[in-house]
């Protein structure tokens, strides 16, 4: 009972801080839960879709890499997109990819070279996008993980500072004169690292993963190309050999 009856003081005198604070402080606390709050979500929603990505990213390499036939894989990948799905990562990047060579490859001026280069810039391209998506909200994660404990750190020095004023007109200087204020800045303090502490790790886990996502897609983009250079020069050489 004793011990339960401590845990509660302890809980109750932490919210009494909280309440208790000045308007500076409290608003301080409360742009540091919102950040926590926030950081927490986008720190889940990215876990969600790297998973999801790594996941589609594994089935497309194996059905790529079994012997389907390239059109006929870009054919399924139309008509999933006209049921509503969404192509992304490296199914994205062949689909733009494979789009700009069909495309290329009905001009009978089109040289095998620049057939490849187009395809190449294309895939370039959606490669740029993938990433764009990687990265999303990580900016966001690494701008809580810096400003945070500058932030607390704020609070704790204004906190400081209105004790000090309000030691300054009480007659008696004592510890509980100016423990309650300082306690107030320590808890602006803890909180800004508890903002920012989550989202350092989770900023630079995601970076490292988006650093390996890019390069297998590189690594595709190079692969994909070395097949479609083959079929350029075998597409060129059977219309020479039709004239």
């Amino acid at each position: 009972m004793g011990i339960g009856g401590n845990a509660l003081e302890q809980q109750l005198s932490l919210m009494e801080l909280v309440l208790q604070a000045t308007i500076t402080v409290q608003l301080v606390m409360a742009l540091l839960l919102l950040a926590s709050i926030l950081s927490w979500y986008m720190i889940v929603q990215r876990f969600i879709y790297f998973r999801h990505a790594k996941n589609e990213m594994h089935e497309f390499e194996e059905l790529f890499w079994s012997g389907v036939e390239l059109s006929k894989l870009y054919r399924d990948g139309n008509e999933r997109a006209a049921d509503g799905g969404a192509s992304l990562g490296m199914e994205s990047i062949f689909r733009a990819g494979f789009k700009e060579f069909s495309r290329l490859a009905k001009q009978s001026e089109m040289d095998a070279e620049a057939l490849v280069e187009g395809s190449r810039r294309a895939m370039r391209v959606a490669t740029m996008r993938e990433e764009e998506r990687l990265e999303r909200h990580l900016s966001f994660l690494a701008s809580v993980g810096s400003t945070s404990p500058y932030i607390g750190l704020f609070g704790t020095v204004w906190g400081i500072m209105h004790s000090f004023r309000g030691l300054a007109n009480s007659s008696q200087a004592t510890l509980a004169t100016v423990a309650p204020g300082i306690s107030e800045a320590l808890v602006a303090t803890a909180m800004g690292l508890f903002a920012a502490i989550p989202a350092v790790m989770a900023f630079n886990r995601f970076a490292s993963r988006v650093d390996v996502f890019t390069n297998r897609y590189d690594t595709f983009v190079d692969e994909f190309s070395s097949l479609l250079h083959r079929q350029a020069y075998a597409l060129k050489a059977s219309s020479r050999s039709g004239r």
